[in-house]
């Protein structure tokens, strides 16, 4: 099932996304998208309505050097478990918003990512697989944004990695979807700029999960971004960036200068 985080004419809703292609529908669902849905019964064309971020997290939780190309390409070492780092709520941006370059920054990086939503259980201390696959309720495409250069010149990757509209994620939540091995493709005006598939990844989804939540609790709504495949560059105002995954859809921003 696809969820989706709309805006129409009568505010805003969670709903599922129903059909491909210019048939394509979303029904109303009734509150929260966690547990039994309830769906209003307004149904509307799916270009009729904008799609938004498809949740708000309360955290982004992010891990680095996750694939071990990427990790080659920084001079970086794969590391040993994995390597966490945070994202505010605030640089979540939705579908067709813009990515705005701070003028601190003279690289600011594109890094394609696939996303776990967490469900209505949650996690905290999670240790078995089952555990951890429970605690999540879906995907999502991410593009963990990040300005290079202070990554680089800061001892730590706030900064780089916090900006405000720096957490494209969407374009809705997939909750049926096999990961273990999809492709994770960053197209930057139709010029393929990183291919990779998850079953590269060093630490699979579950097992972020149950590392994450021994050191934090997850709410549920809370996002993890599981790490990036090799061919991160840089992006410039003008550009349009695309992240696509396999077996969810495609999430497209376009960059801007911040004003």
């Amino acid at each position: 099932m696809r969820i989706a985080r709309i805006a129409h004419a009568r505010g805003m809703s969670f709903a599922t996304v129903e059909g491909e292609g210019p048939g394509a529908t979303v029904a109303e669902i009734d509150g929260l998208p966690f547990g039994d849905l309830s769906l209003t019964g307004q149904r509307w064309a799916l270009e009729d309505v904008r799609l938004m971020a498809p949740i708000l997290p309360s955290k982004v939780v992010c891990v680095g050097r996750n694939y071990a190309a990427h990790a080659a390409e920084q001079s970086a070492p794969v590391p040993t478990e994995p390597l966490l780092f945070l994202k505010p709520s605030t640089s979540v941006i939705g579908p067709g918003d813009a990515i705005r370059l701070p003028p601190q920054s003279q690289q600011v990086d594109h890094e394609a990512e696939l996303a776990i939503v967490i469900g209505i259980p949650g996690a905290r201390r999670v240790t078995t697989p089952a555990e951890a696959a429970a605690a999540i309720f879906g995907y999502t495409c991410a593009n963990d944004v990040t300005a290079r250069d202070l990554q680089k010149s800061d001892s730590q990757w706030t900064r780089a990695k916090g900006f405000d509209s720096f957490c494209p994620l969407g374009p809705w939540i997939e909750t049926e979807l096999d990961v273990s091995d999809v492709e994770v493709r960053c197209e930057v005006n139709d010029s393929v700029r990183q291919l990779g598939r998850t079953k590269d990844m060093t630490f699979s989804p579950a097992t972020i999960v149950s590392y994450v939540s021994h050191v934090m609790t997850l709410l549920p709504g809370d996002v993890i971004l599981t790490g990036t495949p090799e061919g991160i560059e840089p992006m410039v105002a003008g550009d349009s960036v695309t992240v696509s995954i396999e077996g969810i859809g495609t999430l497209t921003n376009t960059v801007v200068n911040l004003d």
